[in-house]
């Protein structure tokens, strides 16, 4: 009983190591990060932000190109065989137009889009990268732990044989 009390004695007296200021700084910002979160919630999107949301979600879609592809048909169609009035006669030139103006809007607005999972992501990889430091740091205090445990009992063992 007297080598624990002295191992905790010794423990309680010794200057905190980098590896315990570093958890102690883990530990900190994790609970402001989380106060912040809880105080002002998630970010609200804006209304654009919203709505390119959407926009990237069915343009991406199965649907959307399915109707693209039956808008395109029944262009091509009526103006291949309509007889009484071809107003967009080959080589297409108004539904070329129509399909390149349709990109250009399209383009910046499913990058935004993208930007935005993009930040979502690196916000998500950096609280990772926290809760992995912080088990780290955890894992490696648990090491220094058992390897006190493990001089205690060669020291117990040393002194039951002597």
């Amino acid at each position: 009983m007297n080598n624990l009390n002295r191992a905790n004695q010794k423990a309680q007296a010794r200057k905190p190591t980098k590896h315990e200021i570093e958890k102690k700084i883990v530990r900190e910002s994790e609970k402001e990060k989380v106060l912040e979160h809880i105080v002002k919630g998630p970010k609200p999107r804006t209304l654009g932000q919203k709505a390119a949301d959407w926009m990237t979600k069915w343009v991406g879609s199965w649907t959307f190109i399915f109707l693209l592809s039956i808008y395109m048909a029944v262009w091509i169609i009526a103006n291949t065989i309509g007889f009484l009035y071809q107003w967009d006669p080959w080589p297409f030139i108004i539904l070329n137009l129509t399909l390149s103006c349709l990109a250009a809007v399209q383009a910046p607005i499913i990058l935004m889009s993208q930007n935005r999972e993009a930040e979502r992501d690196r916000l998500k990889a950096e609280y990772d990268h926290r809760i992995n430091k912080k088990s780290e740091l955890e894992i490696e205090d648990m090491q220094k732990d058992l390897e006190i445990i493990k001089q205690m009992i060669r020291e117990m063992k040393r002194k039951t044989i002597s």
